[in-house]
């Protein structure tokens, strides 16, 4: 027991100092320092901590920053021999006049409080004091999508005081672009951090005056590398399979068809994706016009073939006429006649001995139809297979349409002139 009370309860004591030296009963802080004269002076610096997260679709961020405020209230002045300043925590706020500093377009803000509320309050013998708190903010960012995914933001965290008018309160950034300081390893999945940077101005309402506003500017520049893989890759591989039809012979309807039909579906599939990630703006992005050029091309190529289908129906409809009109062989003896449609039996293939390739060359070039005039002879196996081999070739060159042709160049000509136009603009 002697212990105890040589060891009495220093808590009680440094309260009842602490009270008397701040003399926090004996002034009313319902007002400001220096109420009715000059506007007081209160520094504001900040130290983010992080940056959370960037939403398009709902054109905020979020931040966590420590947010100081400096100013001098001589109310809470006292004597001290050593010069020292005294900290407490949130409970003495609570007691005191602080700034009432808001920000400016936030959504939603929280001073963390775990494991207890993340306040400081220091005071200094000369009535200084240094207010810091560490916060969350989400705050609204106009941002402007018109190059994405090629686009750099700019967006700001604004801070004002919500009563006090430039009258009464004049806010500043303690140490100019000092007064901004940023953590080294802030890093963003999508984004590229370019710079922060500090500015003021004044903010006027027409109902209550002049307010003073510090921003808090920082600009963002997209990653473009995660896009490249997940669309545009994509869809410049689709154009491109859908070129392969030009190559596949016009009578083979099915594979032809299902190509372009299911390059186009998977076009539409890439802009629904993008879309859905990006808020409904009303201007054109430039990736909306990358893929809806793309998707053209992809469904030019299906016109395409739809053209060459109904051109080869009408040739053909034609030499059936001629056919009929004229059915002789127009002189030609011991020959018959044999359509080139890949089904023909052992029988007619061997029936391509004694016609040469020369002879068929230039009967297709004057005749342009598939209908060719096989003479019959009695050669050997060997000079037959050679007749059947020359024959294939010809049949496959034969059926490349005119317009497959042309298409062979004029699409991806056009499609890279395309993608050096758009690169050189929006990169």
């Amino acid at each position: 027991s002697h212990i105890y009370k040589k060891n009495h309860d220093m808590t009680k004591s440094w309260k009842g100092k602490t009270e008397q030296l701040l003399r926090v009963d004996d002034h009313d802080f319902t007002m400001r320092p220096a109420f009715g004269g000059p506007a007081i002076p209160v520094g504001v610096d900040v130290q983010v901590e992080s940056l959370d997260s960037i939403s398009e679709v709902d054109m905020d961020f979020t931040m966590t920053l420590y947010l100081r405020h400096y100013w001098k209230d001589e109310r809470l002045a006292f004597p001290s021999t050593t010069n020292k300043s005294m900290t407490f925590d949130g409970r003495l706020v609570k007691k005191i006049w602080v700034p009432d500093v808001f920000f400016v377009h936030s959504k939603r803000s929280f001073i963390h409080d775990t494991t207890t509320d993340n306040i400081m309050l220091r005071v200094f013998p000369d009535g200084h004091v240094l207010y810091s708190m560490r916060i969350t903010v989400t705050a609204m960012c106009n941002m402007d999508f018109s190059r994405f995914p090629l686009d750099s933001q700019t967006c700001s965290l604004e801070l004002e005081s919500y009563a006090y008018t430039d009258e009464d309160l004049m806010l500043y950034w303690k140490n100019g672009n000092e007064s901004l300081k940023t953590d080294d390893k802030i890093s963003l999945s999508q984004f590229l951090i370019q710079k922060f940077h500090t500015t003021s101005r004044l903010a006027f309402y027409s109902s209550t005056g002049w307010y003073n506003r510090l921003y808090i500017n920082f600009t963002l520049r997209r990653h473009i590398f995660f896009f490249l893989l997940q669309t545009y890759f994509p869809a410049t591989l689709m154009v491109m399979l859908s070129w392969v039809s030009f190559w596949i012979d016009h009578r083979a309807v099915p594979a032809r068809v299902s190509l372009g039909i299911t390059t186009v579906l998977t076009m539409s599939t890439i802009i629904t994706g993008v879309n859905a990630s990006m808020p409904r703006v009303s201007y054109i992005k430039a990736v909306d016009i990358y893929l809806w050029v793309s998707f053209v091309f992809v469904f030019l190529s299906v016109l395409e073939y739809a053209a060459v289908n109904y051109l080869t129906t009408v040739q053909e409809r034609k030499e059936r006429k001629l056919q009929e009109r004229f059915p002789c062989t127009c002189g030609i003896p011991h020959s018959k006649t044999m359509m080139l449609d890949g089904n023909y039996s052992e029988s007619d293939a061997n029936s391509l001995a004694g016609y040469t390739r020369n002879q068929m060359v230039l009967e297709e070039e004057k005749q342009e139809k598939m209908v060719v005039h096989l003479a019959m002879s009695n050669e050997s196996n060997s000079s037959r297979k050679r007749g059947l081999k020359g024959h294939v070739g010809l049949r496959i060159i034969q059926n490349s349409h005119a317009i497959d042709k042309y298409s062979r160049l004029i699409f991806p000509g056009t499609y890279i002139f395309f993608n050096l136009i758009y690169w050189s603009v929006f990169s």
